[in-house]
């Protein structure tokens, strides 16, 4: 099913929290090696929904909490391995797709939530696809922000054919990362940002800064505002930059242990095992084709998508507008099928 979004109108029963609301922190030990951290907010009893982050290696943003009424929902934000809070960070020894898979379904097990939604954005929209498709009975439905495919045509156009887009950031980059030809430029971002790679910490907090750069000139480039220089970066912040890259370098270079040809095999498989699908995408995104939309819904046909026109991040007011409209949708009874339920229960 095919719809354009409103440009007006607010999300259905909405009382977005503030990140601020009460939190609990925790953190899944695995057997590997690994700490991941996670933090769960809202209703002990509201309806449980996991988010899952992009990147890879962003960390979860506690800004995600807008997206729901905290009074009906119990949010779980997961700091995939090496990233945000989850230990050790920036580290790439036992992090890969499947391993993050594993967690999510322990730490649902930990948890004690029988059946949960899922929310991901970008990398996250990927993951949460992968992990629906290894994992159905768990899950009620998905929603995603920004399809990302994993496929290497997408690795190529963030690499390679964005570069019209932010020409001097781009050139930048290639300096850092001591590059001279295109097509090798995430493999020469991976070598470099490999910890006892060829390169220095400095070197590598100037690769960091300068993929971070890129990045930002091409998110900007989907609107009319210039991409703002970011402030000086602490040595902590220092650190957590190199480990960001280190681990989206690691993932990209494997596209993500999936490619497209198995993630939409994934999709079609939880979908077939009931799971529902709703995808949310920026008519202007620079980073994911707005044609993954079409593509997904090739792979299965019932997943329900919708076009907006924004970019690519859930920050724009009307991707947000309308993730949060989704969500409630997908995962919040309305009146009717509240009162439907009293009555059988009565």
């Amino acid at each position: 099913m095919m719809r354009r979004a409103s440009s007006s109108g607010s999300t259905p029963g909405a009382r977005h929290a503030s990140p601020q609301a009460p939190l609990t922190v925790d953190a899944l030990r695995t057997r590997d090696g690994h700490r991941v951290s996670f933090t769960v907010a809202g209703a002990a009893d509201g309806v449980p929904v996991v988010v899952l982050h992009g990147g890879p290696g962003s960390g979860s943003q506690p800004g995600a909490l807008r997206l729901f009424d905290l009074t009906r929902f119990r949010v779980v934000l997961i700091d995939q391995r090496g990233t945000g809070a989850s230990t050790p960070h920036g580290s790439v020894r036992h992090n890969r797709t499947d391993r993050l898979i594993e967690d999510i379904e322990a730490i649902r097990v930990r948890l004690g939530v029988e059946r949960w939604g899922v929310l991901g954005g970008s990398w996250g929209a990927a993951l949460a696809l992968a992990y629906a498709g290894r994992h159905p009975q768990s899950v009620t439905g998905v929603v995603m922000r920004g399809l990302f495919l994993t496929s290497s045509r997408e690795v190529r156009g963030l690499f390679v054919t964005a570069r019209k887009r932010a020409p001097r950031a781009w050139a930048q980059l290639c300096a850092a990362a001591q590059c001279d030809r295109p097509a090798s430029l995430l493999a020469c971002c991976h070598a470099r940002l490999q910890r006892g790679g060829n390169a220095n910490q400095a070197q590598q907090h100037a690769l960091a800064l300068a993929w971070r750069g890129y990045e930002n000139a091409v998110l900007a480039s989907a609107t009319s505002r210039r991409s703002r220089s970011p402030a000086r970066s602490s040595r902590q912040d220092t650190r957590k930059l190199i480990g960001k890259y280190r681990i989206q370098a690691h993932y990209l270079m494997h596209r993500c242990w999936l490619g497209d040809t198995r993630l939409l095999s994934l999709a079609r498989g939880a979908a077939a095992a009931g799971v529902r699908l709703v995808a949310v995408h920026g008519s202007r995104d620079p980073v994911c084709p707005p044609d993954n939309l079409r593509r997904l819904v090739r792979a299965v046909p019932a997943a329900r998508v919708e076009y907006v026109r924004a970019g690519h991040l859930a920050s724009d007011p009307k991707l947000h507008e309308r993730v949060a409209a989704a969500l409630a949708m997908m995962f919040l009874p309305t009146t009717h099928d509240e009162g439907r339920v009293l009555r059988r229960a009565a």
